[in-house]
């Protein structure tokens, strides 16, 4: 029975992203589908970086964590070391990960348990990532109290989220080659939990713009930020997301002088050109080398320059273009460039 559910959910899923429909509406959509299926206390899909990995919007179930939980689960996520974060299970390609699967050291150390899912009298946990072709397009992270998620259930969600995968990658296709309006710098300081210090008047516009589909975005970002940019070695923190006009933006964070309680300054930039473009070669499930390659006609060379630069030869590197024209869809170098270049009639 579920496998025949499981059928129909696939195929309404990718007749949907045919029709071109956002990445927000999009999930949205396999939430309700999912919600339906399997039951659970809080449920939300998340659509993830696949170049960064990081999270760059959330759609949540009718039932909404409070407030307050937020920024813990923020912190949580980029913590080092968390069980079971987003990042950790792409870069493994574990597409599916239960709580109950967990050692009990690791439940012991997880600052997601013990500072959230325990205190809300939640015991069980189910992540499931959406990847297609090696890339993490996205997740659905479920909770409930009392029994655990079963087999059926598992196996249900391990059968749709590869459709939810490739109908992601087809909706960012589309919204990658629509580039962002240009404006001002926009700088916001946070302090450590992510709560706004100060902004100029451009970040204030971007926080309208962000929170104009999903209220509360823009502060549940930045929340995101001020983890990421104390979790990561280097102290930078980036991330990539759509706005609420079909552009994207580019967030940058990096912590100010001071010690662990230091603010940290987010910059904030509509994304166009080269931010997006490695994103739009995942979106068409390109090779490493198949995306060198493109790079290099992008750039105009020759393919004699192609097998120069790349050390290998000419009949490789037609071999290469000649997959990916079967990838893209187009017959030239020249219908190529024009494909993966961003539309710069487009409004965003």
């Amino acid at each position: 029975m579920w496998e025949e559910r499981a059928y129909r959910a696939r195929r309404d899923l990718t007749a949907m992203a045919a029709t071109g429909v956002g990445v927000g509406e999009l999930h949205a959509a396999a939430l309700a589908l999912v919600e339906r299926r399997v039951g659970a206390d809080l449920v939300c899909c998340a659509s993830i970086d696949p170049e960064t990995l990081v999270i760059s919007s959330m759609v949540s179930g009718e039932a909404r964590i409070a407030p307050a939980y937020e920024p813990l689960l923020a912190a949580a996520e980029y913590s080092p070391g968390e069980p079971h974060g987003y990042a950790a299970l792409a870069l493994r390609g574990q597409p599916v990960a239960r709580s109950s699967e967990l050692p009990q050291h690791d439940l012991a150390r997880s600052l997601r348990f013990n500072e959230v899912w325990r205190p809300l009298g939640i015991d069980h946990e189910l992540r499931v990532l959406f990847l297609a072709d090696g890339a993490c397009w996205g997740a659905i992270g479920m909770v409930r109290t009392g029994h655990d998620f079963g087999d059926r259930e598992v196996e249900f969600l391990a059968a749709v989220a590869p459709a939810v995968a490739g109908a992601t990658r087809l909706a960012v296709r589309s919204q990658a080659r629509r580039p962002g309006s240009a404006g001002p710098p926009a700088v916001a300081v946070v302090d450590v939990r992510g709560e706004l210090c100060c902004a100029t008047p451009a970040a204030h516009e971007w926080q309208q713009r962000l929170d104009e589909n999903v209220p509360g975005r823009f502060r549940g970002m930045m929340q995101v930020m001020a983890a990421g940019a104390r979790a990561h070695p280097s102290g930078g923190f980036r991330a990539r997301l759509k706005d609420g006009r079909g552009g994207w933006a580019v967030l940058e964070a990096s912590p100010l002088v001071g010690g662990a309680d230091a603010q940290v300054a987010v910059t904030i930039e509509a994304a166009a050109g080269e931010q997006l473009f490695g994103l739009l070669l995942l979106a068409y499930a390109l090779t490493a080398r198949e995306s060198e390659v493109c790079r290099e006609v992008m750039a105009g060379r020759s393919t004699a320059e192609i097998a120069e630069r790349l050390f290998v030869s000419a009949n490789t590197v037609q071999d290469h273009l000649k997959s990916v024209f079967a990838k893209v869809g187009v017959r030239s170098r020249g219908e190529l460039v024009a494909r993966l270049r961003p539309e710069a009639g487009q409004p965003s």
